[in-house]
């Protein structure tokens, strides 16, 4: 069916459908008002597929499991930066490494990674502060788009002001030729994390302790219930005295028991 764009406005009914299956499958909560934004990021696959309609988009990703998948990652990504909310990396470098024994590795897990900007930036900090002292970072997200462009390592150069510049110089590399304009992390920031598809929402594989767990900017998006359930399990994956960090903006207060607050947004496992 050839498209007509004037046509492609999505119901009230159609927005429920796509908010019931992402609630269902990620467990995240699309207000009223992200029914623009569910529209503008689905409308580039109605046009590839010669769809009419959002309705006959969400009959095909009933059908096809790999535009499900597309589906998800585009209703499901979220906005990512180097060392955003700083004040939680001078905290893990002050507070948590200056008391980590020395010959245990430091494990840390980036729960919704996104393209990559948070895990590499504390794979960065642990560079500089632990050295040659065994370290790793683990990033998960739900997308497989954007954790593939997490394992490039690759980034524009408009986000390089955001990386302190000793970093930047020690740990990334600048692209030429038909690189240009972008940067890359060096190759022993990138084999030091490692990156895997998972749904928070459902149950979780067997991906050992953590010393440190980051969950930031992603309980917003989650109902209580789901709040509740999503962190229990992380914290079974917390190791004993482990700290758990939310975002700014996020309390896990009234949320779920087992943790102490140390600071605002970080808590401690006991």
């Amino acid at each position: 069916m050839d498209t007509d764009d004037a046509q492609l406005v999505l119901r009230e009914s159609e927005f429920a459908q796509f908010r019931e299956l992402i609630y269902r499958i990620a467990g995240i909560s699309l207000a009223d008002s992200k029914k623009p934004l569910v529209a503008g990021r689905l409308h580039k696959r109605l046009r590839h597929h010669g769809l009419g309609s959002y309705a006959e988009y969400f009959k095909l990703i009933t059908q096809r499991d790999d535009e499900l998948q597309t589906a998800v990652d585009l209703l499901t990504t979220n906005e990512t930066h180097f060392f955003r909310e700083e004040k939680h990396f001078h905290f893990l470098r002050d507070r948590v490494l200056a008391e980590h024994p020395k010959g245990r590795t430091f494990r840390v897990w980036s729960a919704a990674s996104s393209s990559g900007q948070e895990a590499y930036s504390l794979a960065m900090l642990l560079a500089d502060t632990l050295g040659e002292r065994p370290w790793e970072v683990f990033g998960s997200d739900i997308s497989t788009r954007v954790l593939d462009q997490a394992r490039s390592g690759q980034y524009r150069m408009a986000q390089a002001h955001e990386i302190p510049q000793p970093y930047l110089r020690a740990y990334c590399l600048k692209g030429v030729g038909r690189q240009e304009g972008t940067f890359i992390m060096d190759p022993g920031i990138r084999n030091r994390v490692s990156f895997r598809q998972i749904n928070l929402n459902e149950r979780l594989p067997d991906v050992g302790v953590f010393d440190v767990i980051f969950l930031r900017n992603v309980l917003i998006y989650f109902q209580n219930e789901t709040k509740r359930a999503v962190v229990s399990r992380l914290i079974e994956r917390l190791r004993p005295g482990g700290y758990f960090v939310v975002g700014h903006s996020e309390s896990l207060n009234g949320v779920v028991a087992g943790l102490d607050p140390v600071v605002a947004s970080v808590y401690r496992k006991p």
